[in-house]
C-alpha cells in the first residue's frame, strides 16, 4: 500500500448519517488498522539483518532468520552473544529510524531448549526435534471460553449449544491444525466432554445417568459419547486432520500483476486441499482447469461450488463423470433459470 495514500486515509475522518467527522485522535490500540500500520512500519526488517554478514557462508553459520506477524516477531540466531551484540542493536536502529522503540519488557533472549510462546504456540527443542504446540496459556483461554459459553447457555436447547460451540471449536482447531496439536486436541476433547456432561446433569438432577447419556450423547461410526441431536453434531477436535501451512512469499503483492500466477497457484493448492477426500470433485476440478464454464472464473474454496448434472436425473441423467460439471453456486442457479442447458465439447452452453 502507498504510504501517502495511507496517510491521507488516516486523516480523512469518517462519515456518519451524512455528516463528516474529522479525525482528532490517533489509532486505538488493537484497532482493525493496527496490523496494517505495523506491517508498514516493520516492512524491510529482513534487509538490515542480512547486511550484518558479508558472505553467504557467514550468514548460514549465524542462522539469523526473521518470523513476523504484524508487530510480533521472533529472530533466531546461533548464539546469545550474536543476538545481543549484533542483532538487537540492528533492530533497535531500524525501529529508531521509524520513531519506534524496542520494548525491553517484552523482548527477551532465550534458548530454544527452554522454549517460548509465540502467536498462541509454544516453540521448543526436545532432543533433536523442534516441537510447535498450542501453548498452555492459549489452550486454557480456549477451554475457559467454552466453559463460559456453556454457563451462559444453561437454559438453552442442545441444538443451540451445538450451533454456538461449533464455530468456536472449528476456528480454534483450524488455527492450530498446521502444527503438532493432536495430543492437545485429545486433551481438550476430554475437558469439553466433562463440561458437557456437567451441563447435561445440571439440567436433569432427578434423572439417572443412563437416561442422560441416551438423551444427549450418541454412538456414531464406532465412537461413543458424541454430543449430538438428530442431524446436529458437536465437532470433535480429535477428528481434525493436520494440514501443512504454506508460508506466503514476503515480496508477494496481490495487487501486482506480476504475482498473478503465484496467487493463482496458491488458490489452486488450497482448493485441492479442500477437495482432498472427494476424488470425483478433484478430477472434475482438474479437468476443467479450475474454471467455471459459465463465467470463466476460478472455482476456489472461498467462492464455493456446486456439482451440476448436465442432464437432470429426473430426465434419466446418470452420475457418470460425462454428465457432471463443477459450477459456482450462483452460476448453477443461473443455468437452471435458463432453458435447455447442454454440455458440448467440455463446455456448458445454454440454448
Amino acid at each position: 500500500m502507498d504510504k501517502r495514500l495511507l496517510r491521507k486515509w488516516l486523516k480523512a475522518g469518517y462519515m456518519e448519517q451524512g455528516c463528516l467527522f474529522p479525525t482528532e485522535a490517533g489509532t486505538p490500540q488493537g484497532g482493525i488498522i493496527s496490523p496494517v500500520l505495523a506491517n508498514l512500519a516493520l516492512d524491510g526488517l529482513q534487509q538490515p539483518l542480512e547486511s550484518l554478514f558479508t558472505t553467504a557462508r557467514e550468514a548460514r553459520a549465524a542462522k539469523v532468520h526473521l518470523v513476523r506477524y504484524a508487530d510480533d516477531f521472533v529472530i533466531t540466531g546461533s548464539s546469545k552473544e550474536l543476538l545481543e551484540t549484533k542483532v538487537k542493536p540492528a533492530v533497535a536502529e531500524f525501529l529508531r529510524e521509524r520513531g519506534l522503540t524496542l520494548s525491553e519488557t517484552k523482548t527477551r533472549i532465550t534458548h530454544v531448549n527452554q522454549g517460548f510462546d509465540f502467536l498462541g504456540w509454544n516453540v521448543r527443542m526436545h532432543r533433536s526435534m523442534l516441537l510447535i504446540q498450542p501453548s498452555k496459556r492459549n489452550t486454557k483461554a480456549f477451554l475457559g471460553k467454552v466453559r463460559q459459553a456453556l454457563k451462559d447457555l444453561r437454559a438453552a436447547s442442545q441444538a443451540t449449544v451445538i450451533d454456538t460451540l461449533n464455530p468456536i471449536l472449528r476456528g480454534w482447531a483450524n488455527y492450530h491444525r498446521s502444527q503438532m496439536a493432536t495430543r492437545t486436541f485429545t486433551r481438550c476433547d476430554h475437558h469439553i466432554w466433562s463440561a458437557l456432561w456437567r451441563w447435561a446433569v445440571r439440567r436433569h438432577p432427578n434423572k439417572r445417568k443412563r437416561w442422560i447419556k441416551q438423551r444427549y450423547f450418541q454412538c456414531l461410526q464406532g465412537r461413543d459419547w458424541r454430543f449430538g441431536e438428530k442431524d446436529k453434531l458437536l465437532l470433535c477436535l480429535g477428528e481434525v486432520r493436520k494440514r501443512k501451512h504454506t508460508k506466503i512469499a514476503g515480496e508477494a503483492n496481490p495487487y501486482d500483476p506480476a504475482f498473478d500466477d503465484y496467487f493463482s497457484t496458491r488458490l489452486a493448492a488450497r482448493m485441492l486441499q479442500t477437495l482432498e477426500d472427494r476424488k470425483r470433485l478433484r478430477w472434475l476440478w482438474r479437468f476443467q482447469g479450475g474454471i467455471c464454464p459459465v463465467c470463466n472464473q476460478l472455482i476456489t474454496a472461498e467462492s464455493g461450488w456446486h456439482l451440476h448434472h448436465v442432464l437432470p436425473r429426473r430426465l434419466g441423467g446418470s452420475d457418470t463423470m460425462s454428465n457432471l460439471v463443477l459450477l459456482h453456486e450462483n452460476c448453477h442457479r443461473q443455468v437452471h433459470a435458463k432453458k435447455k442447458p447442454t454440455f458440448v465439447g467440455g463446455l456448458l452452453r445454454n440454448e
